[in-house]
């Protein structure tokens, strides 16, 4: 059972590797919630979005996600769902106008585990990941490599395991903007400027996009 050829994971691998380093919603959350609270927040928002992941690669395995890519109305009904909570989490930043990165300003900053809830939302809101999951996975299933949903789950979790040698050295490197935001308020202002345009972006993506 689980007996793949070398090629197969190394080609999965490289796989793996790409669709972690591909911009999106979940690493910019990630970045964007280190920056303004640090190494721990970064990391509750990673966990976070590991957690929204793992249920899409979930669903796929049953085979629920099927329904997002056959179902219109379930389709549309979860794209303007996640599109609406991008674009809220983009106008809180700008409203924020650089006051979350202030060490002592007096906004109140979230919780760590109001961050990972946050997270989740972010990733099990977006119908194109479950989508992705259910095209993509299936590629790396072998006739004879054991129960089809197995192998669909053993591949998503791994690329779960490929993130967490990639996104941790992100939070390491972001945490090191913290300080130095908190005492520049003008650069700041603009970094949440800049984060705000870009959840409010992909939340219009997201609402434009259709299914595969």
């Amino acid at each position: 059972m689980f007996e793949y050829s070398l090629a197969h994971w190394g080609t999965f691998l490289v796989a793996a590797i790409l669709l972690n380093l591909s911009p999106g919603p979940d690493i910019a959350f990630i970045l964007a919630q280190t920056a303004k609270n640090g190494q721990r927040s970064g990391f509750a928002a990673m966990f976070g979005i590991w957690s929204g992941t793992f249920l899409h690669v979930l669903l796929a395995a049953l085979g629920l996600s099927a329904i997002l890519a056959t179902s219109a109305t379930a389709f549309i009904f979860v794209k303007w769902l996640g599109a609406a909570y991008l674009i809220w989490l983009g106008i809180q930043a700008l409203r924020s106008n650089g006051a979350s990165y202030a060490a002592k300003s007096g906004t109140t900053k979230l919780s760590n585990k109001k961050i990972f809830q946050q997270a989740v939302m972010v990733a099990a809101l977006n119908p194109k990941v479950a989508i992705f999951f259910l095209a993509f996975l299936p590629q790396f299933v072998v006739v004879g490599a054991g129960p089809v949903s197995a192998q669909l789950f053993l591949h998503g979790i791994l690329i779960i395991v490929v993130a967490a040698f990639i996104e941790p050295p992100l939070i390491f490197l972001g945490a090191r903007l913290t300080g130095y935001l908190s005492k520049n308020p003008y650069v700041a202002a603009w970094m949440d400027r800049g984060l705000g345009s870009l959840f409010i972006g992909l939340g219009i993506r997201l609402a434009m996009t259709e299914r595969l």
